[in-house]
């Protein structure tokens, strides 16, 4: 099997994450030697496992609330969202860091998916029993 029939979109934004970090990297470096190119390569690697992990869960959350027979559109759903934007948004404004409210956006979107998440098993739990 070629290689075209294995890539997706997927690897293609990720080869932009990727390409993306090492060149705002090496921008900041200023000049490139072996260690900053480096550096570069390193923190483009970072940058590519965060991107994976906050849009894969993210992505993964959706796909298993569409599974389970909802909507993208649905309360439950956007509540997480619109949550964790706000808290984001509050600690940006009263810190003036981004990475803070990126920090809090994250955390407080696991915290109130895992909330939605428990919530609906229970709820669907307690139908299935009625």
């Amino acid at each position: 099997m070629a290689l075209r029939d294995h890539l997706r979109p997927w690897h293609a934004l990720m080869t932009v994450v990727l390409l993306v970090g090492i060149g705002v990297s090496l921008s900041r470096a200023g000049t490139v030697t072996g260690a900053t190119a480096v550096r570069a390569l390193v923190s483009g690697l970072f940058g590519l496992v965060i991107f994976q992990f906050t849009v894969g869960n993210v992505w993964a959350y959706a796909v298993e609330y569409r599974n389970a027979g909802g909507a993208w559109t649905d309360l439950p759903f956007l509540v997480p969202f619109v949550v964790a934007g706000l808290a984001g948004v509050a600690v940006w404004a009263r810190t003036g860091s981004l990475g803070a409210g990126a920090w809090v956006v994250f955390w407080v979107f696991v915290f109130a998916a895992a909330a939605v998440a428990v919530g609906t098993w229970f709820v669907a739990g307690y139908r299935e029993t009625a």
